[in-house]
């Protein structure tokens, strides 16, 4: 998705925190999310993969950094309706990845992204038909990943 390195994406992220301290915690976060550009990271994820770090960092922490980096428009909160937020980065240039969805597997909860956009169409007809600028549109699937799918289905939610 992103092809810079590291370093390069923290400096120009540095831009957007010209109101507020990049703490090393909030650093950690973001290094972990860049390590992990195409997770959906919940905030217990985040910290779990900060003990690997060997990162000091607390969970209401972490909570606090993720609402802090979602609204200066680092991170985008996706709901995926198992009853905690998870979160993904946001490209620099969010115009050039506008469009994903996501497949979500009722039983196995794995999050997998579709950047097949077949709404284009859609969003012109609605944008004309209300006078609407559409920037963004979010969709998710819900059903059985390939692999719970060959498990039998033993444990499908109804």
């Amino acid at each position: 998705m992103w092809c810079f390195p590291l370093e390069k994406k923290l400096s120009e992220i540095k831009e957007q925190f010209k109101e507020h301290r990049l703490t090393p915690q909030r650093r950690l976060v973001l290094e972990i999310f860049l390590e992990n550009r195409d997770g959906h990271l919940s905030a217990e994820e985040v910290y779990q993969l900060s003990r690997e770090k060997k990162g000091e960092i607390g969970l209401a922490t972490i909570y606090r950094t993720l609402e802090l980096l979602e609204a200066l428009g680092l991170l985008h909160k996706i709901n995926f309706g198992d009853g905690r937020s998870r979160y993904e980065l946001v490209p620099v240039d969010y115009s050039e990845h506008h469009h994903h969805h996501h497949l979500v597997c009722l039983v196995c909860g794995g999050i997998l992204e579709v950047e097949e956009d077949l709404l284009h169409q859609l969003e012109e007809l609605i944008e004309a038909k209300h006078n609407f600028c559409i920037v963004n549109h979010n969709l998710q699937f819900f059903g059985y990943c390939s692999r719970c799918q060959q498990d039998g289905g033993k444990d499908k939610q109804g």
